[in-house]
């Protein structure tokens, strides 16, 4: 979950950047690509979620087995992932992007 909460806020910092160059009247090569921008930090938090965890979480044993993975360790860093970009969002949009006017 933490390195789903790094990568949010480091996309979330970016996201705030480039929506306050926009906002201010900066040509930026392609236009406005906030929406783009969106939906590509929330693609990247969900499948550094899902990789990481699936990485990290091996699937529960017995006593004596190798210890393996599946799907729904994956799924488990999915499900993980999306209050945490959500949130991360939230108060990119709501809390910094009005305090920096």
């Amino acid at each position: 979950m933490l390195s789903s909460l790094v990568v949010a806020v480091v996309l979330g910092l970016g996201y705030l950047a480039y929506d306050t160059a926009i906002r201010h009247g900066m040509a930026l090569p392609g236009g406005d690509l906030r929406t783009l921008y969106i939906a590509l930090d929330v693609a990247i938090v969900l499948v550094v979620g899902s990789v990481v965890t699936w990485l990290v979480v091996p699937q529960p044993r017995r006593s004596g087995d190798r210890s393996t993975r599946s799907a729904w360790s994956a799924a488990l860093g999915f499900f993980a992932a999306v209050p945490v970009c959500y949130l991360v969002l939230v108060v990119v949009v709501q809390v910094l992007e009005p305090l920096l006017g």
